[in-house]
């Protein structure tokens, strides 16, 4: 290892989250799983900071169909372990990735935290992404912490919701991954209530770009060995 690149330590400092979509071709689908599952996941998280990493898979039709995603300490992301991950690919990883349709990486840094963390993975994740107009983001952070969050989190099974803002990537600007056990939720009457109220009309108002994607669990990375709680 060259001398000015030690090796990295634990880190603390400002928790972040990883978020990769990507799109293997029709025909390469062996392949890719292989890789992200043996290969890309568990390297990765074998990085000091790099807490957890999970795959979830498209359930609402949309295309990429593939999310990654891990929570990290945003300092490891500096670090010459992940430099060295990034620059000195494997002849498998720069295969694999040169073939795919599509891969869209974003960081974001974590905002706020509402819920408590559970032991297992969220079986859904439902991912809602929004820009709005610079001058109304603090009306916007109010409507989410004050009633949309607090109304979501009164319904069964929705886990917790992280809000972040966007450090890299072309996304709209701040992401809330809310963690949800049962995809039913969203038929109910409640729901509906919750996302429909004169509040939210306004706010909705002011946005300028917005993305809303769900996904459901399919894997965890390990550091060694097959992934957990593979599907």
């Amino acid at each position: 290892m060259p001398e000015d690149e030690p090796e990295d330590e634990p880190l603390g400092g400002t928790e972040g989250l990883l978020y990769v979509l990507s799109q293997p071709r029709i025909g390469d689908e062996a392949a890719f799983h292989d890789w992200y599952d043996d290969e890309h996941g568990p390297a990765r998280l074998a990085l000091p900071g790099v807490h957890r990493g999970h795959r979830y898979r498209a359930v609402d039709g949309q295309a990429p169909s593939w999310l990654a995603w891990y929570d990290l300490d945003l300092g490891v992301l500096q670090t010459p372990g992940y430099r060295r991950l990034r620059e000195r690919r494997s002849a498998r990883e720069t295969a694999v990735m040169s073939a795919l349709e599509v891969l869209d990486r974003r960081i974001y840094e974590l905002v706020d935290d509402h819920g408590t963390p559970a032991a297992t993975p969220p079986p859904l994740v439902l991912a809602r992404g929004m820009t709005v107009e610079p001058a109304r983001e603090s009306g916007f952070h109010s409507w989410y912490t004050e009633e949309h969050i607090p109304a979501l989190h009164a319904l069964p099974g929705w886990r917790r919701t992280r809000r972040y803002a966007l450090v890299d990537g072309d996304a709209p600007r701040f992401l809330a991954l809310h963690e949800i056990d049962d995809p039913g939720v969203f038929d109910g009457d409640a729901y509906r209530a919750a996302t429909n109220t004169p509040w939210r009309t306004e706010v909705m108002r002011t946005v300028t770009a917005e993305e809303r994607r769900a996904f459901a669990y399919h894997n965890s990375f390990r550091t060694g060995g097959a992934p957990a709680g593979a599907r």
